[in-house]
């Protein structure tokens, strides 16, 4: 069984590798689901690691609903990465009623040229898994990081189960979200080639700093947070 896990700094990347990991997904932020990454933390990454590293591609936290210009910056991420040598890319893009944007995931697929694409967690939200997984197969999506659209996979076994014999050899299920020590086993006696998790824990500073800096206000799964043009006017004026 493959182990991919899902590093979210430079720090966990070399400690994937150091402990047997066959694959990296490297992101950051796990506390809004993943973002992408920074240019620097990619590149150093990819200098210190032998192992396969596939780069989040998620502009922002929120929904997976993106305007033609997240996309375009998404596009363009995955070229830089490519470039620099990453070894595949993981990501997605629903339309507003939560189906698979086929011409979002097309566009994605082909800026990464012959590297795997991995529609992420995205699929968890799909009203109709099955149609999904017909959509993202004729996309050629590699595999599918899924829960089985409960809030773990170790829940959603059933589920991961059907999607898997669903699937047969035309795409790779691969159950990630709440994967421990405790119920990896579970996986591979099933029949699952590959898994995913974070493998992470919580280290606290010993000082709790006297103002915060999380809002939120600005973090929800149906929600993206944007700028306005007649506050910035407002605020202008106000000083004007």
């Amino acid at each position: 069984m493959i182990i991919e896990i899902c590093a979210n700094s430079f720090e966990s990347a070399i400690n994937a590798q150091q402990a047997g990991a066959d694959r990296i997904e490297l992101c950051v932020e796990l506390g809004i689901g993943g973002i992408t990454p920074s240019f620097g933390m990619v590149e150093q990454v990819l200098a210190n690691v032998t192992i396969p590293v596939f780069v989040l591609i998620r502009p922002r936290s929120g929904h997976f609903c993106y305007t033609n210009s997240e996309l375009t910056i998404m596009q363009s991420n995955i070229k830089k990465y490519k470039s620099m040598g990453c070894h595949g890319f993981v990501s997605g893009a629903l339309n507003h009623d939560h189906t698979v944007n086929i011409s979002a995931v097309n566009h994605l697929i082909d800026a990464c040229g012959s590297l795997p694409f991995t529609f992420h967690r995205a699929f968890d939200w799909t009203p109709d898994p099955f149609k999904a997984l017909d959509s993202l197969i004729s996309l050629g999506v590699k595999r599918v990081l899924t829960s089985g659209q409960v809030d773990s996979a170790y829940g959603g076994l059933d589920s991961l189960i059907k999607f898997k014999s669903y699937s047969g050899n035309r795409l790779i299920i691969m159950p990630g979200g709440g994967v421990t020590t405790e119920n990896i086993l579970k996986f591979k006696t099933n029949k699952f080639t590959e898994i995913h998790a974070s493998a992470s824990s919580v280290r606290e500073l010993s000082i709790t700093p006297k103002v915060g800096m999380n809002n939120i206000k600005s973090i929800g799964d149906n929600i993206s947070v944007v700028s306005k043009i007649e506050s910035i006017k407002s605020l202008i004026k106000n000083i004007k």
